[in-house]
């Protein structure tokens, strides 16, 4: 007669269950850039990490971030204050770092609280390129 320690059984399921669950969690990860919309601000990118046998599939329109600068320069007289917009400028290949969202970001990018349309959490749907890694630059 076989005997199964009931608690050692329990955690082991617990435990897989878990790790499952933890593998449907995306937080961020690096990918390379496979195309570039400079109008749109969008890009595909392929996710970089295999974490399973299969390779990982594609994330398409992708909101990249800018930056939003404001300085002081000397120009002779005086410090004067200047503002410029950086705009991200892709080239397929480039590695970049994504983001993914706590919750549906779609109605968001108007710029205004509004709720989300769905339930998905921390989903590759709700990716956001925020920087480009040091091996592009």
């Amino acid at each position: 007669m076989n005997k199964t320690d009931p608690a050692g059984a329990l955690a082991r399921m617990l435990g897989g269950y878990g790790a499952k669950q933890a593998d449907n969690i995306n937080v961020a990860l690096p990918c390379k850039v496979i195309t570039f919309d400079p109008v749109t601000l969008t890009a595909s990118v392929q996710p970089l990490l295999k974490l399973s046998a299969a390779a990982p599939a594609q994330i398409m329109s992708v909101p990249v971030s800018g930056q939003k600068f404001k300085f002081e320069l000397d120009i002779g007289n005086g410090l004067r204050e200047f503002e410029t917009i950086m705009r991200p400028a892709l080239e397929p290949g480039d590695t970049v770092f994504v983001v993914c969202a706590d919750a549906e970001i779609r109605k968001t990018l108007t710029g205004r609280v509004a709720a989300p349309d769905s339930v998905r959490r921390h989903s590759r749907m709700d990716a956001v390129i925020v920087g480009v890694m040091p091996c592009s630059l």
